[in-house]
């Protein structure tokens, strides 16, 4: 044993040296803001009079973070039944967490082989024949068949000198992280699908709703028309413009009624159900409410929240232990072997003693081989290069994402406040014209001139609505959500 103590001090001061580069996680942004200039602080209110809940103002607080339950900003019951739904029955989170637990399992399965001697137990028996005579050996008698029965355990062990396995464990740990980001990703895009599509319903049931209503009143104006017709009060023209007028707007119902049933259907999968035997609510608008404040992370922890950007740093770090693993294999590997057991021609002796032994220590270096390792560890280093190139490209588009919703966030806003306006001047119209006819002193196509721009102005003002609920909801997914600040996540426990 004394013989393989210089080798065990040589491993002992090697243990804890591992060739290859350290991972560094790269610096944040340093940029102070999102968009060129002045930060926005707040968007302008709809200065329509009214009490809707999309109509007021909101305020942008820099430096906030996103709540862990973004959703509930919303204020919608509802909405956070549905997207509670879709995040305990989504096919495709119980494919992100099986994912996970596979990245676990594989880790723990490495873990145990690299830290741990192998130990192996065999027993084994043997049916033979010696034939001295055949060996050239006609002086000693050629004894009978006998039986051999053998009991050993080996014990193996692969010196770490390197850090070979250790880099190999730090990959595959960086490859959970990988996982463990990528579902919270999945999670974060679940719930802002959801929202969206819940918004989407919301904002088609405001516009079906006025266009049917729309519909119905063009139809009892053509039917006053008909009888003036009739009675000669009035010329065909206006009657067949009055129908083509009706029949253009009937025609727009079949097509928000297959988007609306498509967004259900959506909904409907989101949550792990069938569209046939769904049950989800129905969303409207004047159920959803517009948040008041929106939290706005600063750029240089947007790398840190957002789980997209934390995958692609997780997969830089794997590649970065890759070219660890790269490089310990261009030196030399040292395995510790030992083994101890007997071996008897009686079975009933098997455990009796042990009369079989033995201690090995092998080393292998590589010599030639044709140039294959130092290709793999540039290889290796390539792949680090890409890895980092796609870790910069994450992050750019993660703000852009921002800084994409910010802007859109105040154009929606100042959509909303000329679109509010303009209905309220179309509904005054409205009622002026109307009495205007009804005393005489117009045709019957000014009103409904009237009236069409009314319910166009109505349907504008809804998708106006619709449109800061989906941008609001867009800005908090680009921020990455609150996932972080959870206490407990949904993620599969650490390998053992």
């Amino acid at each position: 044993m004394t013989r393989f103590l210089p080798l065990m001090a040589a491993a002992a001061l090697l243990a804890g040296c591992a060739v290859g580069p350290d991972f560094r996680r790269p610096a944040p942004t340093d940029d102070a803001g999102y968009v060129p200039g002045p930060q926005p602080v707040a968007t302008v209110a709809a200065d329509s009079g009214d009490r809707h809940p999309q109509s007021h103002a909101q305020t942008l607080a820099a430096g906030a973070d996103v709540p862990a339950q973004w959703w509930t900003l919303f204020h919608s019951a509802e909405l956070d039944a549905t997207i509670r739904m879709a995040l305990d029955a989504s096919p495709t989170l119980a494919q992100a967490r099986a994912r996970l637990r596979e990245a676990q399992e594989n880790l723990a399965a490495r873990t145990g082989a690299t830290r741990w001697p192998a130990v192996d137990a065999q027993l084994n028996t043997t049916r033979q024949q010696v034939n001295f005579q055949s060996m050239g050996i006609s002086t000693i008698p050629s004894p009978g068949p006998f039986t051999l029965y053998g009991a050993t355990v080996q014990v193996s062990y692969v010196l770490d000198l390197f850090g070979g396995q250790r880099r190999e464990l730090e990959g595959l740990q960086a490859a959970v992280d990988y996982q463990r980001y990528e579902l919270e990703a999945a999670r974060l895009a679940l719930a802002a699908n959801v929202a969206t599509a819940a918004i989407r319903e919301a904002g088609l049931r405001a516009q079906l709703a006025d266009t049917v209503a729309l519909a119905e009143a063009q139809r009892r104006q053509l039917g006053i028309a008909e009888e003036r017709l009739r009675a000669g009060g009035v010329a065909r023209v206006d009657v067949q413009r009055q129908r083509a007028q009706l029949a253009q707007t009937q025609a727009l119902v079949p097509g928000l009624q297959r988007q609306l049933e498509a967004t259900r259907h959506q909904l409907a999968v989101y949550t792990g159900q069938t569209p046939a035997a769904a049950s989800l609510p129905a969303f409207t608008l004047d159920a959803l409410h517009l948040p008041d404040t929106l939290p706005v992370s600063l750029p240089a922890t947007l790398a840190r929240r957002r789980p997209d950007i934390r995958a692609a740093e997780a997969l830089l770090h794997q590649a970065s232990a890759d070219i660890g693993v790269a490089t310990a294999n261009l030196y030399p590997q040292v395995t510790l072997s030992a083994s101890g057991g007997s071996q008897v021609t009686a079975a009933r002796d098997l455990f009796s003693s042990l009369n079989v032994w033995s201690l090995a220590a092998g080393l292998v270096q590589p010599v030639f081989r044709g140039g294959e390792l130092q290709a793999r560890k540039r290889a290796a280093e390539a792949a680090y290069e890409q890895a980092l190139a796609a870790y910069r490209q994450a992050v750019l588009q993660g703000l852009q994402d921002v800084a994409d919703s910010l802007r859109a966030l105040e154009a929606d806003a100042a959509t909303l406040r000329e679109r509010a306006d303009n209905a309220r001047q179309a509904r005054d119209t409205l009622t002026v014209v109307s009495e205007q006819y009804r005393l005489g002193g117009v045709s019957q196509l000014a009103v409904l001139d009237a009236e069409r721009e009314a319910r166009q102005a109505s349907l504008d003002l809804a998708q106006s609505r619709a449109d800061r609920l989906a941008d609001s909801a867009a800005l908090l997914q680009a921020l990455g959500g609150g996932w972080w600040q959870e206490e407990e996540t949904p993620m599969a426990a650490a390998p053992r």
